[in-house]
């Protein structure tokens, strides 16, 4: 199956994550914010990469930039439940900048399992 990256600092969202993912067969690793998950994502080959917006040290705009900058062609799915502004507002700025699918949190399990088998067909 496919190699994914998580990307998000809300270890509960995270776990739950890997846990759904993992049980559909795919390789899951994972990082708690969008610097962490850079410098995975530039030490192994991944197919795709869900991450949140709203980080620490690196948030996910940032993380999305410097991810396509290196894989034009990476599937990616953006998550938010928002911070300072509505989630709509990030997760627009995060599709505008390359993000191939969006979610708002809360999500469910169905509909993060579509998006990531939409993207890898």
């Amino acid at each position: 199956m496919a190699r994914i990256l998580i990307i998000e600092d809300d270890e509960e969202i995270r776990d739950l994550l890997d846990s759904l993912l993992s049980r559909e067969g795919h390789v899951v690793a994972t990082a708690a914010n969008g610097k962490q998950g850079v410098a995975a994502f530039l030490a192994a080959p991944f197919d795709l990469v869900i991450t949140d917006i709203i980080m620490p040290e690196k948030d996910g705009i940032e993380a999305i930039m410097d991810l396509r900058r290196g894989r034009p062609d990476l599937k990616l799915i953006a998550i938010s439940g928002g911070g300072r502004a509505e989630p709509e507002n990030y997760l627009h700025s995060a599709q505008l900048l390359g993000a191939s699918r969006t979610l708002r949190k809360p999500f469910t399990n169905e509909a993060i399992l579509s998006a990531v088998r939409d993207l890898l067909g």
